[in-house]
């Protein structure tokens, strides 16, 4: 029986969270003399001398709705990274306890555990990238606080296999992160659907790739109210600003924008598809359930890469990361950026 309080650090377990009067009141406020603001108004735009809602409550109604959770189910941050980091804090005992990384992936996962002084382990994923039965195995065998599987995967861009996340969630003894900031670019139901069924499951999200928004710096965690309640408690009283709140409030009311933006993007993608195998020095061009495409480059991904430098082209270079020897990341841009993209690669091959 999974039980969140033998994860949670003893110290937050009884520590007294910052608690501010917008907290502790509901209702709607007619004179706000709480925390000492200026009440006289802005040197700039409108409503910005308050402080902004800490539970961020007008944002998340909608947000709850779309997503077919309750609001007591998410937690917002200051992008995704925040809630990785206040993850790692709330379970990990640093310079004793340790989190379960699948590489190659993400490498925040690996900075919030050395930033707090955190053991890494890690069980790399297979040659194709993905899950299989004895990674399985390893994961569950081991006594981390936390395991990430980012699903789909940066840097490599699949799905991993949902069946074997399955068996980890009902297996391994920490908690379960599953990292869909990709998830709206893939066909496969979101991790989201099923967290009744797995009180250790946390899924995070973000307004960053799919949305269009990744300069407001604003991520998803959904999870049990009672992980959302630890992280709130935990997290800076004010991590979430009035304009963010209000920017992602009007994303949210313009969900027609949302899906016009994710499938020219998708069409995008299918079009680099197509035309980057016919390059000469393109090797292997991995399949792709995100909005970027994994490209291994022959015989010098890294001249492909300072030549897009020198083009003013700005993409990934992954060669040094496990398993990802040759690569190349490319995201998927306008038509035109694609377009140049391509041209760039074409000329390139041609002059070898």
């Amino acid at each position: 029986m999974f039980a969140l309080d033998n994860l949670v650090r003893p110290n937050i377990r009884a520590m007294k969270p910052y608690s501010s009067a917008r907290d502790e009141f509901q209702g709607e406020a007619r004179v706000m003399l709480d925390a000492n603001e200026n009440s006289l108004g802005s040197a700039g735009p409108d409503l910005f001398n308050r402080y902004p809602d800490p539970q961020q409550r007008a944002v998340k109604a909608p947000l709850a709705k779309l997503k077919g959770v309750d609001p007591s189910q998410i937690f917002l941050g200051n992008g995704s990274d925040e809630a990785i980091d206040l993850l790692v804090r709330l379970t990990c005992t640093p310079g004793q306890d340790s989190i379960l990384l699948l590489p190659p992936t993400y490498g925040m996962y690996e900075v919030a555990a050395n930033l707090n002084d955190v053991r890494i382990e890690r069980v790399p994923l297979t040659a194709d990238f993905q899950l299989s039965p004895e990674i399985v195995s390893q994961v569950l065998a081991s006594p981390a606080k936390l395991v990430f599987l980012c699903s789909p995967n940066n840097p490599t861009g699949n799905l991993l296999h949902a069946e074997y996340i399955e068996e980890i969630l009902r297996g391994f003894g920490g908690l379960v992160v599953v990292d869909e900031a990709y998830a709206d670019f893939a066909e496969a139901p979101s991790w989201t659907t099923r967290l009744a069924e797995f009180p250790n499951l946390v899924v995070l999200q973000t307004f960053s790739k799919a949305w269009g928004l990744a300069g407001l710096r604003l991520g998803m965690a959904f999870a049990s109210p009672e992980v959302i309640n630890y992280l709130n408690k935990i997290k800076p009283p004010y991590n979430i600003s009035e304009a963010t709140q209000q920017h992602a409030l009007a994303a949210l009311q313009d969900a027609p924008h949302f899906g016009q933006m994710r499938e020219q993007l998708l069409t995008g993608r299918d079009w680099l598809n197509q035309q980057l195998p016919a390059l000469a020095i393109v090797e292997e061009v991995f399949p792709s359930d995100a909005n970027f495409l994994l490209v291994r480059f022959r015989p010098d991904a890294t001249a492909v890469y300072d030549y897009l430098l020198g083009k003013g082209i700005v993409v990934r270079n992954r060669t040094t990361q496990p398993g990802c020897a040759g690569t190349l990341r490319l995201t998927v841009g306008t038509t035109e950026e694609n377009e140049q993209l391509v041209q760039a690669l074409q000329n390139f091959s041609s002059s070898r």
